[in-house]
């Protein structure tokens, strides 16, 4: 199972921009799908979650200006940032709950590498 992200980049202060994160491989069934970011000298942060149903969840940091959505058919999650500041600046992974059907029928975490979002005039 892989996890590729795609979408980030350079962007000015109250930008926006929008992440992508495919999964492929052998999946039978994705859960809880997640955003995390890390800056540098900091620890990773959760920055959204959503669950197979739909449900979503965010810090308090990111309320408001980010929104997460998932093709279950694509096996796709997205993330929408909008009023991006320069604390939003980290490399932002993809996180994802797996029934990977090589590895039996226990759930396994991925993560995806990871993309560069620099948010600076």
């Amino acid at each position: 199972v892989q996890l590729v992200e795609s979408g980030g980049g350079l962007v000015q202060p109250g930008g926006s921009l929008r992440l992508s994160c495919a999964a492929s491989g052998t999946i039978l069934r994705i859960n809880a799908m997640g955003w995390y970011r890390q800056a540098p000298g900091k620890q990773r942060e959760l920055v959204a979650i959503i669950t197979r149903g739909g449900s979503t969840n965010f810090p308090n940091s990111v309320k408001g200006r980010f929104t997460i959505s998932r093709d279950n058919a694509k096996n796709t999650v997205y993330l929408q940032m909008n009023s991006l500041n320069a604390e939003d600046t980290a490399v932002y992974y993809c996180n994802a709950g797996i029934i990977d059907y090589s590895r039996g029928m226990n759930e396994v975490e991925y993560w995806g590498q990871g993309t560069q979002v620099t948010v600076s005039s």
